[in-house]
């Protein structure tokens, strides 16, 4: 594939290009849907640049803890370091790569707390909020398969990369999982926002997110030859936190289905 574009002489990585249209995509949804469902559509922009600024944040700290030897070494050897460039350079080592989980993670908690500093309703606002984020994946997802990053394990049928951006991936036959998993992520938005026209699920839009993506995410897991994502036991960082993800949104889809039925006879 070819990770880079030619802008003015500068390369331009298919990752930044396709994560700008991601974030252009989701910024013009969330407006057009706030507008029409009658809710502040300002609170939501900023609601959702605040979010962004959450996902870059949290996205490189999660990715800093699954490499902790790395991490360990780089902050307790700070005092050896002879010059900013080789603070820098340490910086990059620890920080350099993002996980999306993190991301997740840091916009659902900048938009939790954005919501109730300002004493809105987190329900729905992150009705719309969640739908967008599939949406947003899947540019992502099209810009790792671009780059040839978070590549997918060998498969004689698959993509062959010639020019990609990771050491050791190239020339060899890999399965497309960041394709696979950008398709998942476009029928996810497609789904989501299917029921919220409809008006089911109210409230409950990330929580179902929260109960999907994990879901397929845990199994294409097993689909990437990437190394370098960090694991815990036998489990991939990304499916740990897969697991956590459906059990906590199981969960509260179970208890608040509960405590609707048993309000209902009460009344």
């Amino acid at each position: 594939m070819f990770p880079y574009i030619q802008l003015g002489g500068r390369p331009i990585t298919w990752y930044m290009v396709t994560a700008l249209a991601g974030v252009l995509a989701v910024i013009f949804f969330t407006y057009k849907m706030s507008v029409k469902k009658k809710l502040d559509e300002f609170h939501m922009l900023f609601m959702m640049l605040f979010a962004f600024v959450g996902v870059v944040v949290f996205s490189h700290i999660l990715y800093a803890l699954t490499i902790p030897k790395i991490t360990f070494h780089v902050f307790t050897h700070l005092g050896d370091m002879k010059s900013f460039d080789d603070f820098l350079l340490g910086m990059k080592l620890v920080f350099g790569g993002s996980v999306f989980y993190g991301g997740l993670i840091g916009a659902i908690f900048v938009f939790y707390v954005y919501t109730k500093a300002k004493k809105l309703s987190f329900g729905d606002y992150s009705d719309i909020a969640a739908i967008s984020i599939p949406l947003f994946h899947f540019f992502g997802r099209i810009g790792c398969f671009l780059e040839g990053c978070c590549y997918g394990v060998e498969w004689e049928h698959g993509v062959v990369y010639n020019y990609s951006v990771v050491e050791g991936v190239n020339h060899v036959h890999r399965f497309p999982v960041q394709a696979v998993e950008a398709g998942l992520n476009l029928l996810l938005f497609l789904f989501l926002f299917y029921l919220y026209k409809k008006g089911k699920a109210r409230h409950k839009i990330l929580a179902l997110y929260l109960l999907i993506y994990p879901t397929y995410r845990f199994i294409l897991e097993f689909f990437r030859g990437d190394a370098y994502r960090g694991f815990v036991g036998p489990l991939s960082t990304s499916q740990f936190i897969s697991l956590i993800l459906f059990v906590i949104s199981l969960s509260w889809l179970i208890y608040n289905s509960r405590k609707r039925a048993v309000s209902g006879k009460s009344a």
